[in-house]
């Protein structure tokens, strides 16, 4: 199971990697666009880990 934590880990770690890989070898390059690909797959699942998490507070 995904913890909020680790999901903000691993976005935190892929942003800087994209920033990294992108200043290295372009915003478009194949790499930068699998982890820019990724990065969002995390923010969503943040997105939908958050959600749930509030509505389990309220019941």
């Amino acid at each position: 199971m995904y913890t909020v934590e680790n999901i903000l880990n691993r976005i935190e770690f892929l942003r800087k990697k994209m920033t990294e890989v992108a200043m290295d070898k372009g915003f478009t390059d194949i790499e930068s666009v699998h982890i820019s690909q990724e990065l969002d797959l995390l923010l969503n699942l943040y997105e939908e880990v958050k959600d749930k998490s509030k509505s389990d507070m309220k019941d």
